[in-house]
């Protein structure tokens, strides 16, 4: 016999179980986006989320009818095989590799079944990825941001921000796959405009100040950032450098422009993931990757910080102000 207490006991318990059980099912038949990235977690907070805006344009919301597994390299690209791996065997439905060409070449190596959805500055065609632009015909689509095309156009603005420039220094990360051909191009290009070029390495934290002495120590007038996840998640480090050291640099992205950098001129992050969380969202609809066109971006962000110019004693030209999508005064 169960005495009235004991009854309103087990009952208040089944009340807090059930809930809990229902929402355990719930979760399980929710299909699972798996995230993987070069960058750490708290680098990456914004871009997360706009590529949830993205996911709810099309009708998923995290936690709702979707859940989302996340796998951070934290900057160490050789973590990205096994991270990838990982959301093999958690069984997601779709991946999406973000920050960069390592982390869609280590999906691309461990699944040829489960939908991946890349962000990358190199030509997807040129890597394999997809067969072409408009018809991918496999398991791959996703953003193309044109980095090495981009890279002869922030050339060409900071030769004329700073005309007078001698040596121009490109900082790479040698880890990163992407990197060596295009800094060849680019270091060709700057001794074809007479210049001499000075090619940096940094591919740990504490490699940044050497480089920067180096810099230095070889004279150069300005400083080209190349794209890369682990540049990009130490921008606060690299823009401070920059003013310590006095050097006119352009970057790729508009937040190192917002953290106090000079100058920059490239594609929305932000809007890419979004248009990455789109596709995300169609495939769990049943979109075919194969059938999903390579997304090219169509509208270039100028940004530059008057600020940071007149503190490195730069006159700005009003052709480039002109241009500008946004000047930070």
């Amino acid at each position: 016999m169960i005495r009235r207490r004991e009854f309103i006991t087990l009952l208040g318990g089944a009340a807090v179980a059930w809930p809990l059980a229902v929402r355990a099912q719930q979760q399980s038949t929710m299909p699972v986006v798996g995230i993987l990235g070069g960058h750490t977690a708290a680098e990456w907070t914004p871009f997360v989320a706009a590529f949830n805006v993205g996911l709810k344009e099309i009708g998923f919301v995290e936690g709702q009818n979707v859940r989302i597994e996340y796998r951070w390299a934290e900057g160490h690209y050789d973590r990205l095989p096994a991270l990838a791996a990982d959301l093999v065997h958690s069984r997601v439905a779709v991946m999406a590799a973000v920050g960069g060409v390592n982390s869609a070449l280590a999906a691309k190596a461990v699944t040829s079944e489960i939908p991946i959805v890349f962000l990358t500055g190199r030509d997807p065609v040129e890597l394999g990825f997809v067969k072409s632009f408009n018809r991918p015909g496999g398991n791959l689509t996703g953003i193309n941001l044109q980095n090495a095309e981009l890279e002869s156009k922030r050339l060409e603005l900071l030769r004329e921000l700073v005309a007078n420039a001698a040596t121009i220094a490109i900082l790479i990360n040698p880890d990163n796959r992407n990197h060596r051909s295009r800094v060849d191009a680019l270091a060709a290009a700057v001794r074809a405009g007479g210049q001499q070029a000075v090619v940096l390495g940094a591919t740990a934290e504490g490699d940044f100040e050497p480089a920067f002495a180096m810099l230095s120590q070889r004279g150069a007038d300005a400083l080209i950032v190349s794209p890369d996840p682990f540049l990009d998640s130490h921008r606060e480090t690299l823009v401070s450098l920059t003013a310590r050291y006095a050097v006119p640099a352009i970057f790729q992205w508009r937040e190192f422009v917002q953290a106090g950098g000079l100058v920059s001129y490239g594609t929305s992050l932000a809007d890419a993931h979004r248009q990455l969380g789109n596709y995300t969202g169609k495939i769990l609809q049943g979109a075919s990757p194969a059938d999903l066109p390579v997304v090219q971006p169509t509208k270039f962000e100028l940004f530059i910080n008057l600020k940071t110019a007149q503190a490195l004693g730069l006159n700005v030209p009003t052709s480039i102000l002109l241009r500008a999508d946004e000047v930070v005064e």
